[in-house]
């Protein structure tokens, strides 16, 4: 239940769809993209991203710690230990205490690692009721979407540089910007069900901390919620090798207020032809 390739669009259906998406591009702000020279993760826009950012930022404090440590010891066994300053060293097998400290302390920081680590790997793979459910099969080299509560679908190809500022996209969102993206509100979790149609592909947004390969016959799941506040345009792009057009399958999300996004569903229900009675069901709710 996909819509037709944009290479089969009547014309003044298609003028009016680039039309479209140009207002709606320029009036959000692009957040989540990479940016030359930047070492730093992504802006983390939705609560698993940031759980995921903590635990990130948690890890390198301690392997800092540990890296520090190192280093001030490896020092003072210089400093303290050469042959000018012991010049009769001292003869031993095994020092009891500290074979026990190098193998106890390292068991205590793996452990309170592993005991921050797994609520966030909880929270990442404890698939919630989504209020918005979404179904993504990666195909080379696009990817299909269906919302499947409403009974509608669309086809998302990757922009050429000629085309990106008819949809209101800048040249340096090359190899990002797609022709139709993937819309949602704020503050609703947000389940992609993710699969693949011919080889294995991989569904990605960095900014929102989710990523899921789309394995054909199988269908898999993750979630998010986008935060209030963090309305905008995220990218991501296909991160499994899947043949010689890997590189230009990249994703288009669009995170807007509720407001916003029921405009947009309803007049996508008229235009991917889908059922207007789930509109109208979902307002209800």
């Amino acid at each position: 239940m996909h819509a037709m390739k944009k290479t089969l669009w009547p014309t003044a259906f298609l003028s009016a769809t680039l039309a479209a998406a140009a207002a709606r591009a320029q009036e959000l702000e692009v957040i989540g993209k990479p940016v030359p020279g930047e070492m730093s993760l992504q802006p983390a826009a939705t609560d698993v991203a940031i759980a995921t950012h903590a635990l990130d930022d948690l890890v390198h404090y301690i392997v800092i710690a540990i890296a520090v440590f190192v280093v001030l010891l490896v020092l003072w066994i210089i400093l303290r230990y050469n042959r000018k300053a012991n010049a009769t060293p001292k003869r031993f097998t095994h020092n009891t205490p500290v074979e026990i400290a190098w193998t106890l302390i390292p068991v205590l920081i793996l452990v309170f690692i592993g005991a921050n680590s797994l609520p966030v790997l909880f929270k990442q793979q404890e698939i919630p009721e989504g209020d918005v459910v979404i179904k993504v099969t990666g195909n080379q080299w696009y990817w299909s979407y269906e919302y499947v509560d409403h009974e509608f679908g669309f086809d998302s190809f990757m922009l050429t540089r000629d085309e990106l500022a008819d949809h209101g996209y800048t040249d340096d969102l090359y190899l990002l910007a797609t022709d139709t993206a993937v819309v949602v509100p704020v503050g609703k979790k947000v389940v992609m069900q993710v699969t693949g149609s011919d080889v294995i592909h991989s569904w990605t947004i960095p900014a929102f901390g989710v990523k899921q390969d789309a394995v054909p016959g199988r269908l898999a799941e993750l979630w998010f919620t986008v935060e209030p506040g963090n309305e905008g345009i995220y990218f991501g792009q296909c991160s499994e090798l899947c043949g010689k057009d890997h590189a230009f399958m990249p994703i288009t999300v669009k995170a807007v207020s509720e407001a916003d996004y029921n405009t947009w569903l309803e007049g996508a229900i008229e235009e991917y032809a889908g059922n207007p009675a789930s509109l109208m069901v979902a307002s209800a709710e």
